[in-house]
């Protein structure tokens, strides 16, 4: 007789935009766990976990929370620099992790993620890249492997946020790692995947500042441009943005030997397409959590299921390592002006 696994009991850590939209989405929408933990620094962020979530352990010191001997797992939404460390903790502490893109802003931060990571082979560590569980792109890797467009040569991606105009992402700019870093690791992850994760050989990036001039002081742009040349003659093209005017806009397309896929064309929100005095149009998403709220929800799901010994995941921290080792490559370009070596 097989007995079913308990309920994965979870711990959150970070509890800002993207971490709350985490939290609702472990205490309401995820089957088989129980979000049973919260850890911020910030008075207000442990209320709402408290107050909304009804989350009875509430922490403002992460050491306390992975020290809780009735959390499981941990899911870590915090800055960028804490990313490494706190993984390193909590897979030392015996909880499984999931953690938010980029897995840390340096390669060396990485490789020590990894060798702590193969130390602990029975606890899962996931690195949140979103867009691997979206439904249109899980169809597209699925018709390039069947050979549907022959082989695959060329990636064209964009990451196009809507303009802020309070500048949430100015302020954010000094522990990002750059617009490449932040967006564009996205896209360099789906390169890899989408082309048979092909060796990294050389990339070159460009970029203005259109909008906001205050990012010139942390060396970041608003718009940026980078060519990823890969080992084969494979190819990726990516296009990262903060200042859309219509909405938020990610879309990519493959071309292959035979023909092409294209995902997420017009940013449109459904399939109504309006037709009157104004002319011809569509509602466009918002933001990126419009955009991918479905694939948000499959994510965590294959994260809790991968804790449970129920399916093991294919994004590997292996693919982390190396959208950092390219991002950062592109990233020296931007600064630079000259193709670098990854």
């Amino acid at each position: 007789m097989t007995t079913t696994p308990p309920a994965l009991k979870i711990g959150i850590a970070g509890l800002g935009r993207l971490g709350q939209r985490h939290a609702e989405a472990l205490a309401f929408r995820t089957r088989h766990c129980e979000l049973v933990a919260a850890c911020s620094p910030v008075a207000s962020e442990r209320a709402y976990a408290g107050e909304q979530l009804g989350v009875a352990r509430l922490y403002d010191d992460f050491d306390a929370l992975i020290a809780d001997p009735d959390v499981d797992a941990v899911v870590l939404v915090t800055p960028t620099s804490l990313h490494a460390d706190q993984t390193i903790a909590a897979l030392q502490a015996g909880k499984h992790v999931f953690v938010e893109k980029p897995l840390a802003l340096n390669v060396e931060d990485c490789e020590r993620v990894l060798a702590v990571a193969a130390r602990h082979p029975d606890q899962v560590a996931m690195v949140g890249f979103v867009r691997r569980f979206d439904p249109s792109y899980l169809s597209a890797q699925a018709s390039i492997a069947a050979g549907d467009i022959g082989r695959p040569f060329l990636v064209r991606s964009q990451t196009c946020d809507q303009n802020d105009p309070d500048g949430f992402f100015v302020r954010f700019a000094p522990t990002s790692g750059g617009i490449f870093m932040d967006c564009s690791v996205h896209d360099i992850d789906l390169a890899r995947w989408m082309l048979g994760r092909p060796k990294a050989l050389r990339a070159f990036a460009t970029g203005t500042v259109a909008l906001h001039p205050d990012l010139k002081q942390f060396g970041d742009v608003d718009n940026g441009l980078a060519i990823v040349e890969f080992e084969g003659g494979a190819r990726a093209v990516l296009y990262a943005s903060r200042t859309m005017a219509h909405g938020h806009e990610t879309s990519t397309e493959v071309i292959g030997t035979d023909g092409k896929l294209t995902v997420g064309e017009h940013a449109a929100r459904d399939r109504v397409v309006r037709s009157d005095a104004h002319g011809v149009r569509h509602a466009v998403v918002k933001d990126f959590y419009e955009r991918f709220e479905s694939a948000f929800t499959a994510e965590m799901a294959a994260f809790v299921s991968a804790c449970r010994g129920e399916q093991p995941l294919t994004l590997t921290l292996d693919d982390a390592l190396e959208a950092t080792r390219i991002g950062l490559a592109i990233t020296r370009s931007l600064h630079s002006g000259l193709p670098e070596s990854i």
